[in-house]
């Protein structure tokens, strides 16, 4: 039976099938997958306070955002758009939030509470639906609904190429001479459809399997 190409990243077993019909597409990946071994599926749960953590990752080293999330997560608790738009600016800063950051938190509490951005309905458009919706938020940007669409909803196809691991890792997969721009690696991943996703996990996989440190912003 044929491994339909749409179906969700929900378990490691999904993710193992959708690689083999990965390397199958672009026997280039093949040994980065041997050498590898392993490629973690990070899943985790839909919704706003996800949102907020890759939001917050942007621009920022893992480390570092993970901080500070852990810090809004215990300020705000619990997480919900409502407890986000409560917040004052002294609070947020506290975390450690940017202007900007908290400028992008108050703009997609808004438009989660109004309605406008309805984080339960994602799952069931079309990926291109999903993300016109998700960019109508100020702060919102390809990076960052990629990324929701790949770890929270577990979207195959899902490729934020703009992410600095990503293109480094595929340098160092491929034996580029430089580190391929935003725009280079997604006419690089076009042959990877439709599991530009799933070759960005096998990526942050061997990103962190050469440099020794996470890569994959989750």
């Amino acid at each position: 039976m044929r491994f339909d190409p749409g179906t969700p990243l929900d378990s490691e077993a999904d993710l193992a099938c959708h690689l083999r019909a990965l390397v199958r597409t672009d026997s280039r990946l093949a040994p980065v997958l041997g050498t590898v071994g392993t490629v973690p599926l990070r899943r985790h749960p839909p919704g706003f306070a996800s949102l907020v953590g890759i939001m917050i990752g942007q621009q920022l080293s893992i480390a570092s955002a993970a901080a500070i999330f852990g810090r809004v997560k215990a300020r705000l608790d619990p997480l919900t758009p409502a407890r986000a738009l409560a917040a004052d600016a002294e609070e947020l800063r506290a975390c450690g939030l940017s202007a900007a950051k908290m400028r992008t938190l108050a703009a997609m509490a808004e438009a989660v509470q109004s309605g406008r951005l309805p984080l339960d309905a994602l799952a069931d458009l079309p990926a291109d639906e999903a993300r016109a919706l998700m960019y109508t938020v100020p702060g919102i940007g390809p990076w960052t609904a990629d990324l929701y669409l790949l770890f929270a909803l577990g979207r195959p196809d899902a490729f934020p190429s703009g992410d600095l691991a990503l293109q480094e890792a595929t340098r160092l997969a491929f034996a580029l001479p430089e580190r391929p721009s935003a725009r280079a690696l997604a006419g690089i991943a076009e042959a990877w459809r439709p599991r530009r996703g799933v070759a960005a996990k096998l990526l942050w996989a061997y990103y962190r399997w050469h440099k020794q440190r996470e890569g994959a912003p989750i």
